[in-house]
């Protein structure tokens, strides 16, 4: 791999595939890295997808990224399933190695790595994923219909997570380590105003339990250390996202939360011939769709890059 590509795409998921299909349709002949144990991106962990345009009776979401991958592969591009594990963006040459120990050059970069959901950090709560155990309310929600289900969290998202799941379930109740919610002010007052939804304060989940599925939750009060146990057969954790950056903090531009930052409505970073699209960069919308289309962007961006 000692010649020059003329654009490496790092990450997979509807914005790195959608990069690839662009990029490969204009015959910039791509190379994607679509990661080891991450390819295909977050929707490798939900069930159907039910938003997707053009999919009247919804798509898999593993069955969606199947095909994105397959339409990439039609036009050219190159997929390779392994991780970036080291970049020197700075130069007008970039430098790109694997986890193989493979070096690849390239005149521009697509950064695609996307976001992980935030996680409590518990043994069981990884064990119990796909289980009763999600990150995605909007994912997963109609799977817990008439169900008594746990959302933990204190701010906006956690809030939306759980005013969402009263759609479905017969009982939502509202975990948060803090005695107020972190939440804007109108967010809290639709949850306060929700009768399904159950706030309880000063507490967090110490433990998931069940053997197949989930069945209770260990809980702890962080005011007087109290550990109890309380039924519930789900779990949703909404405690923020973490982008994947951390290949390129030391040279791209990252925001406080950070998310690559980039130039305008542009994928565009403050390197020269470096790009940024999905969820590493949308800290707001994080659908699918969005994803997808920031991809396209990304490679008409380097498509006019490279034209240049």
């Amino acid at each position: 791999m000692s010649d020059v590509r003329n654009v490496v795409i790092v990450g997979s998921g509807p914005a790195g595939y959608t990069a690839a299909i662009y990029a490969a349709r204009a015959q910039l002949d791509p190379i994607i890295y679509e990661g080891s144990v991450t390819a295909g991106g977050a929707l490798m962990n939900t069930t159907e997808v039910e938003n997707f345009p053009g999919f009247t009776d919804g798509v898999m979401g593993p069955d969606l990224m199947d095909s994105m991958r397959k339409q990439a592969k039609r036009f050219g591009a190159e997929l390779i399933t392994d991780d970036i594990v080291e970049m020197d963006l700075t130069g007008d040459i970039k430098v790109l190695k694997d986890g193989s120990g493979n070096t690849v050059k390239a005149k521009a970069v697509i950064l695609a790595t996307g976001s992980a959901y935030r996680e409590i950090g518990l043994e069981n709560e990884k064990r119990l994923s796909g289980r009763g155990v999600s990150w995605c309310a909007t994912c997963d929600g109609f799977f817990f219909r008439d169900q008594t289900i746990a959302v933990v969290g204190g701010g906006d998202s956690a809030v939306e997570e759980a005013t969402f799941l009263t759609k479905f379930a017969s009982k939502v109740v509202l975990i948060h380590r803090r005695d107020s919610l972190r939440a804007s002010k109108i967010m809290a007052e639709r949850a306060f105003a929700n009768p399904k939804i159950e706030m309880l304060w000063n507490t967090e989940v110490t433990d998931v339990l069940g053997a197949e599925k989930v069945e209770a939750l260990e809980l702890r009060n962080t005011v007087t250390g109290e550990v109890s146990k309380r039924d519930f057969t789900g779990l949703f954790v909404a405690i923020g996202h973490i982008p994947r950056s951390e290949l390129v903090t030391s040279q791209v531009t990252l925001n406080e939360e950070r998310y690559v930052s980039v130039e305008g409505r542009s994928t565009r970073t403050n390197l020269r011939g470096v790009f940024a699209c999905g969820d590493l960069v949308d800290f707001t919308y994080r659908q699918a769709i969005t994803a997808a289309g920031s991809g396209c962007q990304a490679a008409l961006d380097a498509e006019k890059f490279l034209s240049h």
